[in-house]
């Protein structure tokens, strides 16, 4: 009997989706350089072999319903030879996919979870999840296809029985013979590859349908017949069944050695058969007849019904496969967090073998309720895509894993990055072949995913590849930065002594002020020698880092042992950096101790002579940073620290928390004279820095700096004054600058590095704010 139409719709658009299930591998750094020794055996599954956990699930996926039901039409659209070379390619991307499937498995012992495992091991949890929660979905559903698909044949069997009922009694029978146990379930598809080996013996030795001469053989198809790329994405979902034996890794006896056997061999018997069939049917059968009828293959067999029983045995082994692989994928995502808390215990195992029957009895839920809908044909595509997707990314962690080069990654079966690269190449062609808005629509899902779960700051406990990747380009970037002075692109890179940083939060503020998180922060401590060893001091530094994160703020956070606060510091100054990756602005608190006072200023003086400017903050204490509305820069010329005085306040006031602030920029002359013409020499140098400020020139009038200082400061929010050059009786000149700056609001007290053009360097940040 024929099977229906609307089935052999939805089994050549749907039939890549019989392989679910994600990838990665879990990598440590420091291991045996043995895959498994007599010491650290891998832990066993259920003991499955290759044959039965690996190869029997894959082969049964690869020969699956298209080739019953739309290979003749593959052959009378495009010919023989037409034929031949879509095998040839499809095979290909999928034999790309298997290789670095083989390196990631033969890297690691692969846990149960399958592809999501290794994606999450390799690519971040993140990753893993996006992939891995539209993949089970894709996955339970496709079992619904399945079923359907397999009771709508046997409905034109026999007419009298009801589609829905025969769909939903297959599927609970189905997921019980999952359930009872993965060893009986494989048990089971021996007898359906049996079904499917009659059906292709009984095939091999039929008859002519039509009288063909040799010379009559269609080799590159019809002139009307449909486009090779149309014909390409009906047939490849016929050789996407790679990922059938992955899913029951955590079943495998030896899943280093089973899985890459495995899934080779099958690919290869696939190619074999593929590549055999298309010239029995050329041979016996013209173009029209095989474009007309799809079970042509029942016509030309020796014993029709076989191919009725192969099948009714391929869509009961792909939603077999589907049912045994789509709970063991729910199962890793609850446990390592995936899901939200309260569906955590889909994460729990049954049995010594950790049979994942909750997550099972939960997935049939879902596939009964998707064969009560019926109508499937619309998502099909989408879940198609998701498998394909899984094998784009699987390619893409194998490639960047041997391309990073890591010691930790050390697979006994090797692939060359090119390789993986080219399978990332090819399923995205692929993907947008088969269907464009299906595959932008599975994108927007998986990026979507992504995103949720990055919001929910997942920590594993695992490292992932992504550290891999950020230090191989910092190692590259660090090896490119000059050592010479760069104004263009000068940033404040700040190394901030604060102490604890909550006793001195604001210290932290205004560094994030002027970063705005594009420079390089570093919040440093100096602890006493001896009070803490290393890894408490590592403990510690953990701390700072998780509070600041908290907080919002992208800092780096680095703590040192030193007798004392000074010696500390000036080693922190002298030592830490990269190569020409060092801070070259120190961020300090003020000093209120008289006694220290000495000490202290030879320090910044140490801090000056390295080349490096030095701000000192004043805390206003409560006030804190006011209504941050104002900002007064004491202007005393472009060289020295005017400039860079300039470029501070201008970074403040661009940052998000500032961003209603103005910039006053203030000078004092003696008398009226000077102002007027100070006035307009200050406000032409303004408009050409284009910075936002506003001049405002203040005749002394025989006043005191000081009483000036004090009264036209006092409504401001935040003030930067600079600071002389250290010299002789520094500290005495520190002293007086100390007791200047008594009652001001927030203070920034500024010391350029000497012989550094800042004004070059303001002028870059004018231009860059005029072009933006």
């Amino acid at each position: 009997m024929l099977i229906l139409q609307t089935h052999i719709r939805v089994e050549s658009r749907i039939a890549g989706t019989r392989t679910g299930s994600l990838v990665t591998k879990v990598k440590f750094l420091f291991r045996s350089t043995q895959k498994s020794t007599t010491l650290n055996p891998p832990e066993q599954g259920t003991g499955l072999g290759t044959f039965g956990g690996v190869y029997t699930p894959s082969i049964l996926t690869i020969l699956g319903v298209i080739m019953y039901l739309r290979f003749g039409w593959v052959v009378g659209n495009v010919g023989l030879l037409g034929t031949l070379a879509i095998v040839t390619l499809s095979t290909s991307i999928t034999f790309l996919t298997s290789l670095s499937i083989c390196a990631i498995a033969t890297d690691r012992v692969v846990r149960a979870g399958g592809a999501y495992y290794m994606i999450s091991r390799s690519l971040g949890i993140e990753s893993g999840g996006a992939i891995g929660i539209p993949l089970y979905f894709a996955q339970a559903i496709s079992v619904a296809l399945y079923t359907i698909g397999f009771a709508e044949s046997v409905v034109q069997t026999f007419p009298e029985l009801n589609l829905q009922v025969v769909a939903l009694v297959t599927t609970i029978l189905v997921a019980i013979l999952a359930i009872t146990s993965a060893q009986v379930a494989i048990k089971a598809q021996y007898l359906i590859m049996a079904a499917i080996a009659l059906s292709l013996v009984s095939l091999f030795f039929g008859q002519h349908i039509d009288p063909i001469n040799i010379n009559e053989i269609q080799l590159w198809g019809k002139p009307d017949g449909k486009d090779f790329w149309v014909v390409f994405a009906v047939f490849f979902p016929a050789v996407t069944g790679i990922m059938a034996g992955v899913n029951m890794s955590g079943d495998l006896r030896d899943p280093i050695r089973s899985i890459p056997t495995g899934t080779l061999a099958a690919v290869g018997t696939g190619y074999v058969i593929y590549m055999l069939l298309p010239v029995l049917l050329a041979m016996r059968a013209t173009s029209e007849t095989l474009i007309s009828d799809p079970l042509i293959m029942k016509q030309m067999s020796v014993w029709g019904d076989a191919i009725l029983l192969g099948v009714w045995g391929a869509t009961l082994s792909s939603a077999l496969g589907s049912i045994l692989g789509a709970p063991r994928v729910l199962q890793a995502l609850a446990r390592d967090g995936i899901l939200p808390p309260w569906l955590k215990f889909l994460g729990t195992g049954s049995g010594a073998d950790d049979e994942p029957r909750v997550a099972t009895v939960v997935t049939l839920g879902l596939v009964l309720v998707a064969v009560a809908v019926g109508d499937l044909d619309l998502i099909a595509p989408v879940l198609s895509m998701f498998f394909l997707t899984t094998y784009l990314v699987l390619n893409l962690a194998a490639g960047i894993e041997t391309l990073l080069k890591s010691p930790s990654f050390r697979p006994s079966f090797r692939v060359h990055w090119l390789l993986s690269l080219l399978g990332v190449v090819g399923c995205l062609g692929v993907m947008f072949l088969i269907d464009s808005v299906s595959t932008v629509l599975a994108a927007i899902i998986v990026f979507s995913i992504y995103i949720w779960l990055e919001r929910r700051e997942l920590e594993s406990a695992w490292g992932d590849v992504r550290q891999g990747i950020w230090r191989a380009l910092v190692r590259q970037g660090v090896m490119r930065l000059d050592y010479t002075p760069d104004t263009k692109n000068w940033r404040p890179h700040i190394l901030v002594f604060s102490g604890a940083p909550t006793r001195r939060w604001n210290l932290i503020e205004l560094a994030v002020f002027i970063t705005h998180n594009r420079s390089l922060f570093t919040v440093s401590s100096i602890l006493p020698s001896g009070s803490r060893d290393a890894a408490q001091q590592a403990e510690m530094e953990c701390t700072i880092r998780d509070y600041l994160e908290k907080r919002g703020v992208q800092g780096l956070v680095r703590l040192i042992t030193a007798p004392d606060l000074f010696t500390g510091a000036q080693k922190m100054v002298e030592t830490y950096g990269l190569g020409p990756l060092v801070p070259n602005t120190i961020l300090l608190g003020d000093s209120e101790k008289p006694a220290r006072r000495e000490r202290y200023c030879n320090m910044i003086t140490k801090f000056h002579k390295a080349e490096r400017n030095v701000v000192i903050f004043r805390d206003a204490g409560n006030r804190g940073f006011g209504r941050r509305q104002q900002i007064d820069v004491w202007w005393g010329g472009m060289q020295a620290n005017g400039g860079l005085m300039l470029i501070l306040a201008y970074l403040v006031r661009t940052s998000i928390e500032w961003r209603d602030a103005e910039i006053k920029l203030k000078l004092v002359v003696p008398n009226e004279t000077a102002a007027q013409a100070a006035t307009p020499n200050l406000d032409a140098m303004i408009k050409q820095l284009r910075i936002g400020a506003k001049s405002h020139v203040i005749v002394a009038k025989g006043r005191p700096f000081n009483e000036i200082l004090r009264r036209s400061s006092e409504n401001s929010d935040l003030v930067f004054l600079g600071m002389a050059q250290p010299g002789d009786n520094f500290s005495s000149y520190y002293e007086r600058l100390q007791a200047m700056a008594t009652e001001l609001p927030a203070t920034v007290l500024v010391l350029a590095a000497p012989d550094f053009p800042f004004s070059e360097v303001l002028t870059q940040e004018a231009n860059v704010t005029s072009r933006n």
